[in-house]
């Protein structure tokens, strides 16, 4: 029988309830104690898990039951309750999650706060966290991998869930002793962590193959090496929606051009799922950054005006020194701006005119690109399509040459007035 994986819903944070050992364990009846006043009675407690189900703050909850938000949220704690939720954060939480996120576990701080791992990994991106140094995987933790392993989750899915990273999921099964249900039985489990360390690295699933032939792994061919790593749960993005806090987390790298590189790896998106929510969000253009990513200093007003005035009048390889930029960068900022190169513009009737009359007047083929602003070999190649050579022997003389100094500039003006043939162009 094929067994197939299961996905997750959208609002899952937990994949199986965990009980602690000390509940799981047989008790000896207890000897009758006095009533504390405080203690939580079982309506009070059917109260809690019905807000808490409807996504109220921690201060509602308080109010609702008439006690104290450290009460509420040491209930929901040992409750072991946790939610995706949609409700903004508020400074306690805040406060609370830059004193504690470097030193405990993320788990154990997101059932504190009520809140899903996912978001908590977010909301200490946002806040600008520090990451922190690994911890130990918690009981909460494994229960959950055995679960995600036992019903054939994604192992993608199950690492997003409890917020580790695919890699450390994968080692924390193997040392639990752990085979994931939709892993064929001819794939061993260090051929399964090779095949997805080398696709973590972006190789095409054709060179993985070869790769874990040549490292003396059985030879496979690239569609069965991708349909088992797909069932693992690798893909860049599995399709999961978009929360609250990556949500925030994605308006605060474009407001701030940061890079979505390390974004992407936080949050476990593609690029591709990064900018169809960016675009969901309309955040296309927004970003601080104009030139992207691109080596070398952003372009100012001024080089941009600069660079439409002078584009296609000069050579770019000027304009590229007076801007102290590379020819290839004016060129893509040129393309970018919508600017067409003078060289390259299509000739008018006038130009044509202006042409001919050149070469009825004998007037050199630079003077004619000086005045019509164009490269002489653009001229030359055009008035040979037109039928007048330059370089023709048969083309009317102009006369004995005369120092430039003293000649009057040929111009447009003065190349469109040489139509009657008395005219002369140059004293």
């Amino acid at each position: 029988m094929t067994r197939t994986h299961c996905d997750l819903d959208a609002d899952i944070v937990e994949l199986a309830a965990f009980v602690p050992e000390a509940e799981a364990r047989e008790t000896t009846p207890l000897a009758e104690i006095a009533f504390r006043a405080d203690a939580w009675l079982p309506g009070e407690t059917q109260q809690l898990k019905a807000a808490f189900v409807q996504d109220h703050g921690l201060d509602e909850i308080a109010g609702l039951l008439g006690r104290s938000r450290t009460a509420v949220a040491t209930r929901i704690h040992d409750l072991g309750l946790r939610r995706n939720s949609r409700r903004n954060w508020c400074d306690w939480e805040d406060e609370e999650l830059a004193c504690c996120y470097s030193n405990e576990p993320t788990a154990t701080l997101a059932a504190r706060l009520a809140r899903g791992v996912s978001a908590i990994y977010a909301r200490a991106k946002l806040l600008g966290l520090s990451e922190p140094a690994a911890q130990p995987y918690s009981a909460w933790e494994d229960v959950q991998i055995r679960a995600g392993y036992t019903r054939g989750v994604p192992v993608a899915q199950i690492s997003g869930l409890i917020g580790r990273p695919l890699s450390g999921v994968i080692s924390r099964a193997s040392m639990l002793g752990l085979r994931h249900a939709c892993q064929p039985d001819d794939w061993s489990d260090t051929e399964t962590a090779r095949a997805l360390a080398l696709a973590a690295t972006g190789a095409r699933y054709m060179a993985i193959a070869q790769m874990l032939v040549e490292e003396g792994f059985p030879e496979r061919n690239s569609r069965s090496l991708g349909q088992h790593l797909r069932k693992l749960g690798y893909g860049r993005g599995w399709g999961r929606a978009w929360i609250a806090e990556e949500d925030d987390l994605l308006r605060h790298a474009y407001t701030t051009g940061a890079s979505l590189t390390p974004l992407r790896k936080r949050l476990g998106r593609s690029s591709h799922s990064i900018r169809w929510r960016a675009e969901a969000l309309k955040l296309r253009g927004t970003h601080v950054r104009r030139d992207g990513f691109r080596q070398g200093p952003v372009w100012t007003a001024q080089e941009e005006a600069r660079l439409r005035a002078d584009y296609g009048k000069i050579p770019t390889r000027e304009i590229a020194e007076t801007l102290g930029r590379g020819l290839r960068a004016v060129l893509y900022r040129a393309n970018h701006l919508g600017l067409v190169h003078g060289f390259m513009r299509p000739f008018g009737s006038d130009e044509d005119r202006a042409i001919r009359n050149a070469w009825l007047h004998g007037v050199s083929m630079v003077d004619v690109a000086q005045a019509l602003g164009r490269d002489p070999a653009v001229i030359g190649k055009h008035a040979a399509r037109l039928g007048h050579r330059f370089n023709d022997p048969a083309r009317p003389s102009r006369g004995p040459r005369t120092r430039r100094a003293s000649r009057t500039p040929v111009t447009l003006e003065s190349l469109l007035a040489l139509d009657p043939p008395d005219l002369p162009i140059a004293a």
